[in-house]
């Protein structure tokens, strides 16, 4: 199926690995020239080299940004359209989850994850939306969590920030309609490195990274028994964010093994 991203334009936040190279490795297989960005230089610089080892440099601009600080992403849209002119498709993909309870969630901690949740999200609508009206079928995917809609009690406070961005995103889908569509996914647990690190801790001696994931699949009730793959995620935003997926817009999509409660 040809997913008509071949010569589109897209930003990938959070593009150094897991999901966000994923998707921009898969992006660039599609033929869409793709930008990146991420806080950590080391990180950024080899999945910039991944890239380009498997796609060439011509299509590929890699920026560090913290999408946390507005001036940061302003200079990122602001590189992008000198690089490529125009913009077709935002993933707004930065961010990661806080161990807490209520009890044990500092009004700091409170305020580091709301400003990682809401303003990763704001500061790349504000710097991009501008450049997505330029396009002809522009799209955004926000990378969201299952804990939007199934809160955990050991991760309130990154559950609230979570839920907040839910509501932004739809509500956005609404205001910018009907030129721009606006879409989430929402995850369940994706295999990732930080699951690989937690198994040289804590899996059992002589047992298999493999069989150690499978282990805590089950143990998590996942109905598929194994975690999530990043190229699966890469799969649905791709598809959500192409003009395939031209008349989809305020959708939400699960993509966590079948692990959800909710109707």
């Amino acid at each position: 199926m040809d997913l008509g991203l071949s010569g589109k334009t897209a930003v990938v936040t959070g593009g150094t690995s897991g999901i966000g190279l994923a998707t921009a490795d898969l992006l660039l297989s599609e033929g869409a020239r793709v930008a990146i960005c991420g806080r950590n230089v080391g990180r950024l610089e080899d999945a910039r080299a991944v890239l380009e080892g498997r796609h060439g440099s011509g299509n590929l601009v890699a920026e560090p940004c913290d999408v946390t600080k507005a001036v940061q992403v302003n200079a990122l849209a602001a590189r992008v359209s000198r690089s490529f002119g125009t913009l077709d498709l935002l993933v707004n993909n930065a961010g990661e989850g806080r161990l807490s309870t209520f009890a044990d969630t500092t009004d700091e901690a409170w305020w580091a994850e709301l400003e990682q949740k809401y303003f990763g999200q704001i500061n790349s609508l504000r710097a991009f939306i501008p450049l997505l009206h330029k396009s002809g079928q522009p799209a955004i995917v926000g990378v969201n969590s299952l804990l939007a809609l199934q809160p955990e009690p050991h991760m309130v406070c990154t559950s609230a920030a979570r839920a907040g961005v839910q509501s932004l995103l739809k509500s956005m889908a609404v205001e910018l309609a009907p030129h721009i569509r606006v879409n989430t996914i929402v995850l369940g647990v994706i295999e990732s490195g930080q699951w690989h690190r937690r198994f040289e801790t804590m899996g059992k001696p002589g047992q298999s990274r493999d069989e150690w994931l499978v282990e805590q699949a089950r143990m998590r009730h996942i109905p598929l028994g194994r975690f999530g793959k990043a190229e699966e995620v890469a799969r649905a935003v791709a598809f959500l964010g192409s003009p395939s997926a031209g008349y989809i817009t305020g959708a939400t999509l699960e993509i966590s093994g079948g692990v959800s409660r909710f109707i």
